[in-house]
């Protein structure tokens, strides 16, 4: 198949794509018409809930594996839409609709570049995975099908970086506080006011300064994002909760942050999850390596990803803006698209992977 072909091809279904809605944990059908896809292509699908995978041809237990993966959820259109968000419409080298950008470009660019992969023979296995609920870090996406796949030793994660190479991610911890008083008359002096005793805490995650910084994240970054209190104007409020949104760098660990905090804050902490860690990839690796090689340049990314429930090395890349994704008429570069397919060819064809044997 020529380049030319497997650019048309990628367009094509990214047209097909987004013109099937696939909100997180609606994304059923435009997972059955990616394995469809994958199937025509001459490949054995897999299938769990609604992530799809394959694994490339000439497959050999002792070689290292790849592992190309990217998600076909999308969040739910915001406001502001001058298109209709699921029809692709191509104007001016844009195609424009919901899931263009983050991440339908990444998706169908990786799939053509395994295609071309998995038909040569390579120094290491590959393995192709769409993954579904990765904007609402669900259960049901990437986390219950690692254990279904083949060892995987490397990553190559596709969300729009304009084809930049993100070798570490920020991680993301939510957590729940709240501060106990006591009710009482606001007319009289009785209760405890527990605003105020939650003033202290909400200062302190305002200018707290975790002390190990990382070259690529920077700080830990800590923001109270809501706030409740109060039931009438003329009680005193008993309890005062907040969220706070803590990401992580590389430096430390969530349960280590949760632990830190718990010991300078007098109020109730509890974390909706542990689960989303920061991660990094040293610039040694043999994918960063390469990548640095064809001139992209490294960088440490503040949204999260994927990445944040993978337990080996990743490195994220694809086509398209980050700040397109999640805004009103979203589009991707037709341009951008073939740019991104040759790259990922350039980067990924008989790409030794450091001599790792099993």
């Amino acid at each position: 198949m020529s380049i030319d072909q497997s650019i048309s091809n990628a367009v094509e279904m990214l047209h097909h794509m987004i013109e099937i809605p696939s909100i997180s944990r609606e994304e059923c059908e435009v997972a059955d018409f990616l394995q469809q896809s994958i199937y025509r292509m001459g490949f054995e699908t897999h299938r769990k809930g609604n992530n799809v995978w394959c694994i490339g041809k000439h497959f050999e237990e002792q070689k290292p594996t790849l592992l190309l993966n990217s998600h076909i959820d999308t969040v739910k259109p915001v406001e502001g839409w001058t298109r209709h968000p699921f029809k692709a419409v191509e104007e001016n080298g844009r195609l424009y609709g919901l899931g263009s950008n983050d991440a339908g470009a990444s998706v169908v660019s990786l799939l053509q570049t395994f295609y071309r992969l998995a038909t040569e023979k390579q120094p290491y296995n590959i393995v192709f995975l769409t993954s579904c609920e990765e904007e609402v870090s669900g259960k049901n996406g990437i986390e219950c099908v690692l254990p279904l796949l083949p060892k995987i030793d490397i990553a190559l994660v596709g969300e729009p970086t304009n084809m930049q190479a993100a070798i570490a991610e920020k991680g993301l911890m939510v957590l729940d506080v709240c501060a106990h008083g006591k009710a009482g008359h606001a007319a009289r002096n009785e209760g405890v006011n527990a605003i105020y005793l939650a003033m202290n805490d909400l200062l302190w995650f305002r200018n707290y300064k975790f002390q190990r910084e990382s070259p690529l994240l920077g700080a830990v970054k800590m923001t109270v994002t809501q706030i409740n209190a109060g039931t009438q104007h003329n009680v005193i409020p008993d309890t005062c909760s907040m969220v706070v949104d803590v990401r992580s760098n590389e430096c430390y660990t969530n349960h280590e942050l949760f632990d830190e905090i718990g010991r300078h804050i007098q109020s109730e902490v509890k974390a909706r999850s542990f689960r989303l860690n920061s991660s990094h990839t040293p610039l040694s690796h043999p994918l960063v390596r390469r990548a640095v090689g064809l001139g992209c340049k490294t960088f440490g990314s503040p949204t999260l990803s994927d990445q944040a429930l993978m337990p080996f090395p990743s490195m994220k890349m694809g086509p398209g803006d980050s700040s397109r994704s999640h805004t009103a008429n979203e589009f991707i570069r037709i341009e951008e698209i073939a740019e991104s397919m040759d790259l990922y060819y350039k980067l990924l064809n008989k790409l030794d992977l450091g001599g790792i044997v099993r």
